[in-house]
């Protein structure tokens, strides 16, 4: 995997449960991420993980992969998580083996919203261009879900090709979002203790 991974970090003026909600009822999530088309779930494990499939549609090829996630909603210092494992045999995928996390942080200008995950490349040499790209869309949908859920308006409001419509200043801009961890740390150092714990995804402990 990467040495640093990646890093995305906003603060949205919303209450810890609209944040919640917006990013992990999966109907909700491919609605402003625009790094999934479709997340399906299956089937819960003992520990309360979440198994499902995912998918990512081009025009040129559907990518599907297995993932499987837990959450805690209820942490000593008043903040919640969301680990995550994903995984895909589809040899043209540019993203293979993955891990990483969701953190929310109550602050006094609202829910601190921030991700830090890693991943195989499956491009080899490419990864150099992939994962800048990869870094950008997830801001970029970061800061969608922001707009969404401080303005009230629906997420799809904001399409990717309106990227391009310099005059929109109200359009979502990667650039809003943090891309550094604290202390200029790597992207997973601050994951939660659930993410070593997690199985592996597509139904393989």
């Amino acid at each position: 995997m990467g040495a640093r991974g990646i890093y995305v970090e906003t603060t949205i003026r919303a209450t810890l449960d609209d944040v919640w909600n917006a990013t992990q009822d999966p109907r909700q999530h491919v609605r402003w991420d625009v790094r999934f088309s479709r997340i399906t779930p299956t089937t819960r494990t003992a520990d309360g993980s979440a198994r499902f499939v995912y998918e990512r549609r081009t025009p040129f090829r559907t990518i599907r992969g297995d993932g499987i996630s837990i959450g805690e909603t209820s942490r000593p210092d008043g903040t919640r998580t969301s680990a995550l494992r994903f995984t895909t045999d589809d040899r043209l995928s540019p993203l293979r083996d993955g891990r990483g996390y969701w953190r929310y942080e109550p602050t006094a200008d609202g829910i601190r919203f921030c991700t830090g995950y890693d991943y195989s490349p499956g491009w080899g040499p490419l990864d150099v261009i992939v994962r800048p790209l990869v870094g950008w869309a997830t801001a970029w949908s970061f800061d969608r879900l922001r707009l969404s859920l401080e303005t009230g308006r629906p997420p799809e409001t904001w399409s990717l090709p309106g990227v391009v419509m310099f005059w929109r200043g109200e359009r979502p801009r990667a650039r809003r979002c943090r891309r550094t961890p604290p202390h200029r740390r790597r992207a997973l150092d601050d994951a939660p203790t659930t993410l070593a714990a997690l199985a592996a995804p597509g139904g393989v402990e």
